[in-house]
């Protein structure tokens, strides 16, 4: 006789559960319908930076990534960069770097783009920039991530 009652509560607790979820199905998102995910895409990396090494890092940023992209910017391969510091939060990073490139096909390789980019800025700053990288930047900072974004804009009701 218990069982048989458990079985009826476990059954009515399952119709239950399925009644609470098809509204939730009915009401899934459509991509081009409900929402559009933009054409831009953002690359954000998080940073750790040792403490007291801020100014340190941000100075070399300066002649070296924020350069680099402001001549990727005049060439028309991304559409803006930008450095982001992060006074509160867990501690787990507290300096972001974010590139917005204009779709995903310009975050892919491209020979005819890096060719343009190595004559338009140099190879001697890019060699420059590779030994700031290796004698500097590892020793003050560890890259926590680096995630592509793409905004999702909401249409209609």
């Amino acid at each position: 006789m218990m069982s048989r009652l458990t079985k009826m509560i476990e059954c009515g607790i399952a119709a239950a559960a399925l009644a609470f979820a098809a509204p939730a199905f009915a009401q899934a998102a459509e991509v081009y319908k409900d929402y559009t995910p933009a054409e831009e895409v953002v690359e954000m990396t998080l940073v750790k930076v040792d403490e007291g090494q801020a100014d340190t890092y941000l100075g070399g940023l300066r002649k070296t990534w924020a350069a680099a992209n402001e001549v990727q910017k005049q060439l028309g391969y991304i559409k803006d960069y930008g450095i982001y510091g992060v006074p509160y939060g867990d501690n787990e990073f507290n300096i972001v770097l974010i590139i917005v490139f204009p779709n995903t096909e310009a975050v892919g390789p491209s020979k005819e783009r890096y060719l343009k980019f190595l004559e338009a800025y140099g190879k001697a700053n890019i060699d420059a920039g590779n030994k700031t990288q290796i004698e500097l930047y590892n020793k003050i900072r560890q890259i926590q991530g680096t995630y592509l974004l793409r905004e999702v804009t909401f249409t209609g009701k």
